[in-house]
């Protein structure tokens, strides 16, 4: 009998190992590289009299204080309003939307705002075609002006005053090198109160993909999905010249890659409110997200992915 449970046990070892192996190799030979490449008509913004401008590039020094990009696809009937009230005058910010290759009329709401307030406060990224939130997010991040870039959600979840709230957090970071800090918004205050409205699946789903950004790539932050981070400029181009995945786990990469580079992160509680109409789809995002983790550290494991150093965008 023990030697009939031993040869069991080998046997599953045996193909643990080839089963390791199997994903090991898929994951080196279907990595992607850095796409930077912008598409001729990624690279202009429109005037508020629908005039072509050319987009700055996160490599040029700093020309407003804060740059906020706001992800967006198929987003026109929840366009980011509250993000146009600015107490201090002498505050400088923009507002970049990026259309991520929407199919509803997403651009031409936001360029309304653009008309209203003009290109200098509010300019539209429309992207040819969809790349994802994390592309989406990357692409207006790299057309940015601000010393500081917030990535917030279109939806509106975390309200536009808690920038203050990670804007402290930022500034308590002692140690900067390099200026390089990341100040992340947190929802994880709030885990009890959603896991008691949650069904059981969605919990286990939400548990499992927490352990795997624990075990696989992030240590130490405890929600590194809510979609609003502050990012002093030259950590977002240290990150975001980095960055490979464009679908929803990127978050995950971008706070790997900051830790690869020790560049401090301060994770800071934030109000939150559930939003009807999101674009994740629960099983298969999960299932697609769950992928992208483990896949995340094999390719940096192996090689197929390295950090970058930040390139100029073409």
């Amino acid at each position: 009998k023990m030697d009939f449970l031993c040869e069991i046990i080998q046997a599953l070892v045996a193909l643990a190992a080839l089963a390791f192996i199997v994903v090991l190799i898929a994951a080196h030979i279907t990595a992607g590289m850095v796409n930077l490449t912008r598409h001729d008509k990624e690279k202009y913004f429109l005037t508020s009299t629908g005039e072509k401008e050319l987009f700055p590039s996160l490599h040029d020094p700093h020309s407003r204080e804060l740059s906020v990009v706001i992800p967006a696809y198929n987003e026109e009937l929840r366009t980011p309003v509250f993000l146009l009230q600015k107490q201090n005058p002498s505050f400088t910010y923009e507002v970049i939307v990026v259309d991520d290759g929407s199919k509803d009329k997403t651009t031409e709401v936001a360029l309304n705002y653009t008309r209203k307030h003009g290109a200098d406060k509010v300019r539209v990224l429309t992207l040819v075609k969809n790349r994802g939130k994390g592309g989406a997010v990357r692409m207006g991040t790299l057309s940015s002006r601000g010393k500081v870039i917030l990535m917030a959600d279109a939806d509106g979840a975390t309200k536009f005053s808690d920038i203050e709230k990670v804007e402290a957090g930022l500034n308590d970071l002692e140690h900067k090198p390099g200026n390089m800090a990341i100040s992340c918004g947190s929802r994880a205050h709030l885990e009890k109160v959603s896991v008691a409205q949650r069904s059981v699946f969605r919990t286990f789903l939400m548990y499992g993909f927490h352990f795997l950004v624990w075990f696989f790539c992030v240590r130490g932050i405890k929600d590194t999905q809510c979609g609003f981070k502050l990012f002093t400029r030259e950590a977002a181009l240290k990150t975001f010249s980095s960055l490979h995945v464009e679908r929803w786990a990127f978050d995950v990469e971008l706070l790997y890659i900051a830790q690869c580079f020790k560049i401090p992160i301060a994770e800071v509680a934030v109000n939150w409110t559930e939003i009807e109409g999101s674009k994740l789809v629960p099983f298969w995002s999960w299932l697609q997200m769950g992928r992208d983790l483990i896949f995340i550290r094999l390719r940096y494991i192996t090689g197929a992915w390295k950090l970058q150093s930040p390139n100029k965008t073409d």
